[in-house]
C-alpha cells in the first residue's frame, strides 16, 4: 500500500493518530518501533541535526527532501514532511509537491509565514503573517499539482503565534480549507491548551485538525482527541532527548576517561547492528554478490630468501623492491584492492619487519630458511574462511589478469600463461642458434588440450583442466603447454579440499619426498596441486598471453625495470 493511502486509511479508521518528529533515519526506525502511527519532518529537527542550524529557512528544499527521504526509506509507515511556508511563493510550492510526491512522502505541511521564516516558538511574537490570498493560493497550487489523489496537504496557520486571536485563527483556517487543505494545523506556543482547545470548540468543518503540543505538552493525545483534532503531533522530543543522552554520556567519558565509563547508558554495538539491518546485509550478500560466494581473501607469500638478488636485498625482501616509485607489494596490493579484494594477509620470513604497510594483516614463517611455498601458505591459514587468491610475493601483473581470475569458473584456479611454447621455441633457439637453458624450478603445467607452438592465442571461453603440474624437471618444457605464474584461486569449497589434502598429506609424509619435493616442508603449491590432481579433484586454468614478471634473480629486475610502467 502507497504511504499515502495508508495515512488516509489510518485517518479513517482511527480516531486520531500520533505522529512523532525523526531528525535522523534511525530516530524514524526507533519512532515506528515503538509503535507510533508516523512520522513527522520537522524544519527545527531537520536544521538541527542535519545542519546544526537554526529553523529559519537555512535548508534549501532539496536538503530537507534528502532529510525525509532518507528518514522515509528506513520505516514502512507515512512520513510527513514540514515544507515550512513552500520554499517561496505558489510556484515554488507546486514543485515542492511534486518532489515530495515523487520520493514516496505521504503528506506535507505548508505554513502561512512569510519567506523567508522563523521558527514559531522562537521567543517574542513580532512577526507578519503572508496575506490569507496568498496562502490559500499557495494550497490551491499544492493540490493541483499533486498526482496521487491521496497525497496529504496540511495548512497551518500561525495565528496563535502571532498574537493575532482566535478570529483570526479561524477566518485563514477557513480560508485554507476552502482552498482544499486536507487538514488544518493550529499552531500555539501557549503554555495550556487553551487555545487549541477554543478553537477546536469553534470549528465546524469536516476538515481534520492538527495539533502540536511542543509547549502545552502536558496534553494527553486522548484529551486532544476529545476536543476534536484527529492528527497529533509530538514534533522533537527525540532530538531533544538524544542530546541530553549525549550531553551526559561525553560529560562521563571525558571525566573518568575510559569510554566504557558510559556502558550502562549506551545500548550495545549489537543493538545498532540490527536497527540498520545488518543481518539483511549479509543475507543479500551472500544470495547475489560473486555467485553466492563471499568476497576472496589473498595471501600473499613474502617470505622466501633469493640469493641471486644480493645485494639487493641485504637490506630488505624481495617483495619490497622498488619498480619505478613503487614496491612489488604495493603495486600487487593496489592491483587486489583495484578487483575488489580487501582483506589481504601477507606472509613475512626474511626481514619480515621491513614489511609493514597499513591495512594488511601480517603472518609469521620464522623458519623461512628451511621451509617453502607450501608451509608458508598454511603458517596464513587463519586466511582460509571462504574464497582465497594465492599470489608469489615477487611477481608484477596486470591487473586485468585478476578480474580475468575472479570471472572464472571452477574451485581450483591455477592462471597459465600460454606464451610458454613461443618463449620456450625462442629461448632454446637463442639468438645465436645456441640455445638457452630453462631456468631450474620453473613451473609449468600440462592440459587436456594441446595448443600448438606459434599458434596465435585466444582465451577459450570455457577453462581448461590441467592434468599435470611440476617444474621442468618433472615436465618437458617442450611439451608444456603453460606456465604457472603464482596466482592461484580456490574457493570456499576449493580451499577446503585443499586444507584437506594438506593434512592428510603431513600424516602420510611425516617423512621422505612429496611429489617432486624431498619433503613435505620443503614443497611448493604446485607440489599440492599434483596432489590434488592425483586425488581426482579438478584443476581449471586461467589462461592468459604474458602480462607478468617474476623478480628471481638480478636480470629479472633489470628486465622488471625496462617492461613496468
Amino acid at each position: 500500500m502507497k504511504r499515502t493511502t495508508q495515512l488516509r486509511k489510518l485517518l479513517s479508521e482511527k480516531k486520531s493518530i500520533t505522529l512523532v518528529g525523526a531528525h535522523d533515519a534511525i530516530s524514524a526506525k526507533l519512532i515506528q518501533e515503538a509503535g507510533f502511527d508516523g512520522v513527522w519532518v520537522s524544519s527545527f529537527g531537520t536544521s538541527a541535526a542535519q545542519k546544526c542550524m537554526p529553523d529559519a529557512n537555512v535548508l534549501t528544499m532539496t536538503e530537507s527532501l534528502l532529510a525525509a527521504s532518507d528518514i522515509n526509506q528506513a520505516v514502512n509507515i507515512p512520513v510527513v514532511a514540514d515544507c515550512d511556508n513552500g520554499y517561496g511563493n505558489a510556484v515554488n510550492v507546486m514543485r515542492v509537491v511534486r518532489e515530495f510526491e515523487k520520493a514516496g512522502i505521504a503528506g506535507i505541511s505548508i505554513e502561512d509565514n512569510p519567506f523567508p521564516k522563523r521558527c514559531s516558538l522562537y521567543p517574542g511574537d513580532d512577526r507578519d503573517l503572508v496575506a490569507i490570498d496568498e496562502m490559500a493560493g499557495r494550497i490551491r497550487a499544492a493540490k493541483r499539482a499533486q498526482t496521487d489523489a491521496d497525497f496529504f496537504v496540511i495548512a497551518r496557520t500561525e495565528a496563535f503565534i502571532a498574537g493575532l486571536g482566535i478570529e483570526e485563527a479561524l477566518k485563514r483556517a477557513h480560508a485554507y480549507a476552502d482552498a482544499g487543505a486536507d487538514a488544518i494545523l493550529v499552531h500555539s506556543k501557549a503554555k495550556t491548551a487553551e487555545e487549541v482547545a477554543s478553537f477546536a470548540r469553534q470549528w465546524k468543518r469536516p476538515v481534520p485538525l492538527v495539533a502540536v503540543p511542543t509547549k502545552y505538552g502536558k496534553v494527553t493525545s486522548d484529551e486532544l482527541e476529545a476536543m476534536g483534532y484527529q492528527v497529533i503531533i509530538f514534533a522533537n522530543q527525540p532530538l531533544r532527548a538524544s542530546i541530553k543522552a549525549m550531553q551526559e554520556t561525553l560529560a562521563e567519558m571525558r571525566a573518568k576517561r575510559f569510554p566504557d565509563a558510559s556502558d550502562q547508558k549506551i545500548v550495545p554495538l549489537e543493538e545498532v547492528f540490527r536497527l540498520v539491518g545488518q543481518s539483511d546485509l549479509d543475507r543479500v550478500q551472500k544470495e547475489f554478490i560473486t555467485s553466492a560466494e563471499e568476497s576472496p581473501s589473498a595471501v600473499i607469500l613474502a617470505a622466501g630468501f633469493e640469493k641471486d638478488l644480493m645485494p639487493l636485498i641485504a637490506a630488505r625482501p624481495k617483495t619490497l623492491l622498488e619498480l619505478k616509485g613503487k614496491s612489488i607489494l604495493e603495486r600487487q596490493v593496489s592491483a587486489l584492492k583495484t578487483a575488489g579484494v580487501s582483506r589481504i594477509g601477507v606472509v613475512r620470513g626474511y626481514l619480515g619487519n621491513t614489511i609493514c604497510m597499513p591495512q594488511l594483516k601480517y603472518f609469521e614463517n620464522p623458519r623461512y630458511a628451511d621451509t617453502y611455498i607450501l608451509h608458508s601458505l598454511f603458517c596464513a591459514e587463519e586466511m582460509f574462511k571462504g574464497p582465497v587468491i594465492v599470489l608469489y610475493g615477487d611477481i608484477v601483473f596486470d591487473e586485468t589478469i585478476l578480474q580475468k581470475l575472479l570471472r572464472s569458473k571452477g574451485d581450483i584456479r591455477l592462471v597459465v600463461d600460454r606464451s610458454w611454447r613461443d618463449h620456450y621455441a625462442s629461448a632454446s633457439a637463442g639468438e645465436n642458434g645456441n640455445g638457452k637453458a630453462v631456468p631450474k624450478g620453473t613451473e609449468l603445467v600440462l592440459t587436456s588440450s594441446v595448443h600448438t607452438q606459434n599458434q596465435r592465442f585466444l582465451s577459450p571461453e570455457e577453462p581448461d583442466t590441467v592434468t599435470q603440474t611440476g617444474t621442468n624437471e618433472r615436465i618437458d618444457p617442450s611439451k608444456a603447454a603453460g606456465e604457472f605464474i603464482g596466482i592461484a584461486y580456490f574457493s570456499a569449497r576449493g580451499i577446503q579440499i585443499a586444507k584437506e589434502a594438506y593434512r592428510q598429506a603431513l600424516k602420510r609424509h611425516i617423512s621422505g619426498p612429496f611429489q617432486e619435493a624431498s619433503s613435505i616442508e620443503k614443497a611448493s603449491l604446485v607440489d599440492l596441486v599434483q596432489e590434488l590432481i592425483d586425488l581426482g579433484h579438478e584443476i581449471s586454468t586461467v589462461d592468459i598471453y604474458k602480462g607478468w614478471l617474476e623478480v628471481d634473480t638480478f636480470e629479472d629486475y633489470r628486465r622488471a625495470w625496462e617492461k613496468v610502467t
